[in-house]
């Protein structure tokens, strides 16, 4: 039952009186002063204070802009230290007073008024910089010398270069030992006297496991590759986490050096991993105007024998509602080890089903390969294998059956800084396969180049300038026993955008054929629209080859724009392109898809 009661009532509508009555704005005015400095001193300040980004808060108290003030002195002393003053002056005041000398417990009810000055003061210059003992080859920053300004960065970056030289060398346990910093106020001179104490030269102990995980520890040592006994480097531990990262197998990876060194100057380097989920999906999608609906998925096991081994299931359906002869369908499978030959190489072993319905030819197909790799560095590998291929095609020659021997080899040269939508970078790829036909022993050789590059030509990045270009050749003793998908066309989604899917090719007396060549190039201007959406206009061109020198063929073109809308996954692609030269497709054309074009 519903009781009225007039007091509570009262309460109530008191309380939201007084809420309403409250301030707006955490405070009204912010005065913020600097006497005597440039403009870029002046926004590094700015930039450094938290009052300033605290202004028009409404959800901050006087206590936050009490802390707030108070952690200001600490803030702004660091950005004058940095321009090499040292005898400057800060002033900040709530409400008139000064923030030091308010109590935390004795806060203000309301801040109406923050007021903060600085007088930076002259720049110090250094008048002595002496850094000892130092490791053979170590190179102090160009700013720590007698006369230059004496930036706070500058000291700590030589603090840290003293210490990693004699790290570089083994010195593992080598410290700053001793600071002597002294400012002379009259003379505006700051003096800097830097001792290290190097230690013993320490060598690699054991690689000790400090949780337990799924892959087992003899294979999480042999992937790391750490070199037991050998003496102590940095890159050789960063090196051993970006091994066991590159499996995939761990969330996370993380080596700590021992705080003792062991018997005759070992030192153990304690390991912790977190490992990932064994098991993934993926899924994808591709639209175009002309080639149809492209859908793919994966099923990727990380561990699957317990030795970080992945094992990677492809599936894709291409051409749906499409222009390009039929539906095609791809089922590939790849077994990975990591370190099968040793640290930094892997074992590949490939399987693949596949029918293709294409507008000059369709096959059917099956393979299987094995391939050793050898990763080189975080952005060269190389590859090399041996292969069975199967298959039965039809097109203007006729039906044909081949058998064919390959042996694959391959280099990837990659140091973009995101695949997806590279900003700056190479990305080199190239690959030569011999192949024998194993019923009448025709010889061949296939080859492939793919070189891009990618610039950023503004300070955030906003405009990127990316290019393209692809090679490739087919060398036969016999042109007979070529399959038809190992000849080139030109046009489409990955070749030339505004022309037909496949349009160019060479004509026979059945019909069209792939060439021996082809060469392609595209070139993009990629501007960003603020942080979620970009802009990029782009012109590609193909040329198909009658022989395996380029010769005897034709070319075409086609141009477009496109917009782009970053996602986590990568930007979502949009693409309008017509034809230029020999339009053999018709009209505009559209391509969407997750991911720059190249």
């Amino acid at each position: 039952m519903f009781e009225f009661r007039p007091r509570v009532l009262t309460l109530v509508f008191t309380a939201f009186c007084v809420l309403c009555a409250a301030p707006l704005f955490a405070y009204d005015a912010l005065s913020f002063t600097v006497r005597g400095a440039d403009d870029d001193l002046r926004d590094e300040l700015r930039a450094a204070s938290l009052v300033v980004t605290l202004q028009g808060d409404i959800s901050k108290t006087s206590r936050d802009i009490l802390a707030a003030s108070q952690a200001d002195y600490a803030r702004l002393l660091g950005v004058l230290y940095g321009r090499g003053r040292y005898s400057g002056v800060i002033r900040i005041r709530l409400n008139g007073r000064e923030a030091s000398t308010i109590p935390t417990f004795s806060v203000p009810k309301v801040i109406q008024q923050v007021s903060v000055e600085v007088e930076p003061g002259p720049v110090f210059r250094l008048g002595s910089a002496r850094a000892a003992p130092l490791a053979p080859g170590t190179a102090l920053p160009e700013g720590f010398r007698r006369g230059a300004v004496a930036e706070s960065l500058v000291l700590q970056e030589t603090a840290d270069a003293g210490v990693d030289g004699w790290r570089d060398v083994g010195h593992a346990k080598a410290r700053l030992e001793a600071q002597r910093i002294t400012a002379n106020h009259a003379s505006q001179q700051l003096n800097a006297d830097l001792s290290f104490a190097p230690g013993p030269q320490v060598r690699f102990g054991n690689l000790v496991l400090q949780r337990e995980s799924a892959v087992r520890p003899d294979r999480i040592r042999r992937i790391a590759g750490l070199p037991v006994g050998e003496v102590f480097s940095p890159d050789e531990l960063d090196k051993a986490a970006t091994r066991l990262r590159r499996t995939g197998a761990f969330s996370s990876v993380a080596l700590r050096e021992a705080e003792t060194l062991g018997p005759n100057n070992t030192m153990d380097i304690n390991l912790t991993v977190a490992d990932q989920k064994p098991r993934r999906f993926e899924f994808g999608a591709e639209l175009s105007s002309i080639e149809g609906l492209t859908l793919s998925g994966a099923w990727i096991h990380r561990n699957l024998l317990g030795g970080a081994e992945r094992l990677r299931f492809d599936a894709e359906v291409a051409g749906i509602a499409g222009e390009t002869g039929g539906i095609d369908y791809t089922i590939d499978g790849r077994f990975e080890i990591p370190a099968a030959f040793g640290t930094d190489t892997k074992a590949i072993f490939t399987g693949k089903l596949a029918y293709e319905d294409e507008p000059s030819f369709t096959s059917s197909r099956i393979e299987l390969g094995a391939a050793w790799a050898k990763i080189f560095s975080d952005t060269f590998e190389a590859q090399l294998g041996v292969g069975l291929r199967f298959s039965e095609t039809q097109d203007a020659m006729g039906t044909r059956t081949f058998s064919l021997l390959t042996l694959p080899a391959s280099a990837t040269w990659d140091t973009r800084d995101d695949p997806l939508s590279a900003t700056n970078g190479y990305y080199l790829y190239a690959d030569a396969t011999p192949f024998v036909e194993m019923r009448d022993a025709a010889t061949g050789l296939r080859l492939n180049a793919d070189a891009r590059a990618y610039r950023a030509i503004g300070g955030a990045r906003d405009v990127v300038l990316a290019g393209r270009l692809q090679l490739g050749s087919v060398v036969s003793s016999d042109s007979a026993s070529v399959p038809p998908d190992f000849l080139y066309f030109s046009g489409g989604g990955g070749t030339v955008r505004g022309q037909g899917y496949q349009s160019l090719g060479i004509s026979s007396g059945g019909g069209t054929v792939g060439g021996e060549s082809f060469l392609g190039g595209s070139a993009e201007v990629r501007v960003g629209l603020g942080e979620k959406f970009g802009l990029v206009g782009f012109v590609d061109a193909g040329l198909i080859g009658a022989d395996s020198t380029w010769g005897g063929g034709d070319w075409h073109a086609g141009a477009g724009l496109g917009v782009r809308y970053k996602t986590i996954v990568g930007p979502i692609r949009f693409d309008l392109a017509v034809p230029l030269r020999r339009n053999a497709g018709g009209g505009v054309q559209f391509y969407i898809g997750i991911g720059e074009a190249f």
